[in-house]
């Protein structure tokens, strides 16, 4: 009888202590400074340096919040251009063999198209259709985390959350890429977290494949609801 009722105590307490999925996402959301205050966010600035091979190159971030994206990266006198708005996906990437505007579609699209958001896919996978699966606890280095796949809704890309359980930060993501031809798991970490009036964002971010890092995005300066001139997210004709 007493084993019974310690384990009916056990039971109880894993119960009350157990998350559901929303649970999780809303206060990692809460910790991040709510959706919210990223949903009042019109426009954002971004700059920072893109680093891979041993190069630390300029990078520019801008968005019209929900609507437009568009990441320009600057290397050997070059830029590497991508872009979407209304729709339409382009990149010009010189270092591939697209020196004019070319544009993208299919999964490519689908992909550019979530960047247009700041705000995390998570933080309001329900508006925008995504698919989310809390599949328990896992140790990420020495943090113990929640693992949460989401299932995007254009392109059926699976990438997985890793969500510390003590204060609800990001930890890990990794999901599958193309990198050069193949198709790589690749793993990113997130750091040095920043709050910018009330709104947290990770300042770096290191994506590793097989434990090696392939680059490393370190943001130096970030500027909210500045003007942005819509047509620079236009694929010039």
């Amino acid at each position: 009888m007493k084993k019974l009722f310690i384990a009916f105590l056990a039971f109880g307490f894993f119960t009350a202590s157990a998350q559901t999925v929303d649970e999780v996402i809303q206060k990692y959301s809460a910790n991040l400074g709510g959706l919210d205050a990223f949903n009042k966010i019109k426009t954002i600035k971004i700059t920072g340096t893109y680093t891979t091979q041993g190069m630390d190159l300029p990078l520019t971030i801008q968005k019209i919040n929900g609507k437009a994206t568009r990441t320009e990266v600057e290397a050997m006198g070059s830029v590497v251009i991508r872009a979407y708005k209304d729709g339409k996906a382009w990149t010009q990437n010189p270092f591939t063999g697209m020196a004019a505007p070319t544009e993208v579609t299919g999964k490519d699209a689908a992909e550019y198209k979530e960047q247009i958001f700041v705000g995390s896919p998570l933080m309001n996978y329900k508006a925008r259709g995504h698919k989310v699966e809390l599949l328990g606890q896992e140790k990420v280095g020495d943090v113990n985390t929640y693992k949460i796949k989401l299932t995007g809704k254009d392109d059926d890309k699976v990438t997985m959350y890793y969500i510390s359980t003590t204060d609800y930060t990001l930890v890990k993501t990794d999901s599958e890429r193309d990198v050069q031809g193949q198709t790589v798991n690749v793993e990113t970490y997130f750091s040095n977290f920043k709050d910018w009036n009330g709104i947290k964002i990770a300042m770096t971010a290191d994506s590793k494949v097989d434990g090696q890092v392939l680059t490393s995005i370190n943001y130096t300066n970030i500027e909210f609801n500045v003007p942005i001139d819509e047509k620079i997210f236009d694929m010039p004709k």
